[in-house]
């Protein structure tokens, strides 16, 4: 058996749509991202890729982002997700806030060491997400990003490289499941 590549894979603005208050705490702020289901489910099915959600959620737990809230959609989300056969290997939530600057937050790798194994081969892995800390994620693991960007230039003030000096770990960019399933199938 050959090492395990891997898709980390953003949650909001990634698989669900983004608010604009950029919480999604209650069912009612709760939109799948068009066709993530029928593409997702392709790739898991055609393609061999583990799937690792990966998210921060910006003071989860304080009196503003109410752990019992989160959980209530999280728990519902990945159930959905089941029930369509994408299964997570892991779930990866980072609750710290920018400013604290812990490892753990994306675009840190903290919460993914157990990846820079032999196990895994993080050169054909792909980090997919809607922010520039995603794809300096996916330079901090070694891998491409996939980026989902929607023109808002979001996560750019927690990072010190630009757009324009990360491109180059841009394998694809584009807000279409569709073209990402295309693009990874190719890549294969």
């Amino acid at each position: 058996m050959g090492k395990k590549k891997v898709l980390f894979i953003d949650r909001d603005g990634t698989l669900i749509l983004e608010t604009d208050d950029f919480k999604i705490e209650q069912f009612e702020k709760l939109i799948f991202y068009p066709e993530v289901f029928q593409y997702l489910g392709r790739i898991v099915r055609e393609l061999n890729y583990e799937l690792v959600m990966v998210t921060n959620q910006d003071g989860l737990g304080t009196a503003d982002f109410p752990e019992e809230d989160f959980w209530k959609v999280q728990n519902f989300i990945v159930r959905v997700f089941e029930n369509e056969g994408i299964r997570f290997s892991e779930i990866c939530i980072d609750k710290s806030y920018p400013h604290e600057n812990l490892p753990t937050r994306k675009p840190g790798t903290g919460m993914l060491t157990k990846y820079f194994s032999e196990q895994y081969d993080l050169p054909n892995s792909f980090v997919i997400g809607d922010r520039i800390t995603d794809v300096k994620l996916a330079k901090n693991l070694g891998c491409m990003s996939v980026f989902m960007n929607d023109g808002r230039n979001l996560g750019a003030t927690d990072i010190k490289e630009s757009a324009e000096q990360l491109k180059p770990f841009v394998a694809v960019e584009t807000r279409d499941w569709k073209k990402i399933y295309e693009f990874l199938k190719a890549a294969k």
